[in-house]
């Protein structure tokens, strides 16, 4: 069991690699995206309404066109909250256009690799109803 300290650290490590996921989102930068996902670990990734992507080859793939597509999202992540289990942690949070109301709960998936918190799944799918901003707190993109 890690120390108050450690924990806290380690956290915070975890909630900087989920923003840089959605920075890379918001920017529609493939290569930012690109050097978060992990490069040994096992990757799954499943966008809302597709169907589930395996191994990084076809996750990046899929990021590579999104981000074409889109030249870049302003999505943000709202409400955050960090699981830490041991070398490996997932964050839950809220999703949203802009200052938009929240439509979709994410699951982001992380493990250390070469000390460094690296992605190894997304999952995002659509909430029952939308959440107004004010009642969701942004992270900072």
């Amino acid at each position: 069991m890690r120390n108050v300290k450690e924990r806290v650290e380690a956290e915070a490590r975890v909630l900087e690699a989920n923003h840089r996921f959605y920075r890379a989102f918001a920017a529609g930068d493939f290569d930012a995206m690109s050097r978060l996902w992990a490069e040994r670990a096992p990757s799954a990734c499943l966008h809302p309404g597709a169907p589930l992507l395996v191994g990084r080859a076809a996750v990046l793939a899929s990021w590579r066109q999104i981000l074409a597509e889109s030249g870049g999202v302003d999505m943000v992540c709202r409400t955050p909250r960090v699981f830490l289990l041991g070398d490996s942690a997932f964050v839950t949070c809220l999703e949203a256009n802009g200052q938009g109301p929240a439509h979709l709960v994410a699951t982001n998936v992380f493990v250390l690799e070469d000390g460094a918190w690296r992605m190894v799944h997304h999952q995002a799918g659509p909430l029952s109803r939308a959440v107004p901003a004010a009642h969701s707190d942004p992270t900072l993109n």
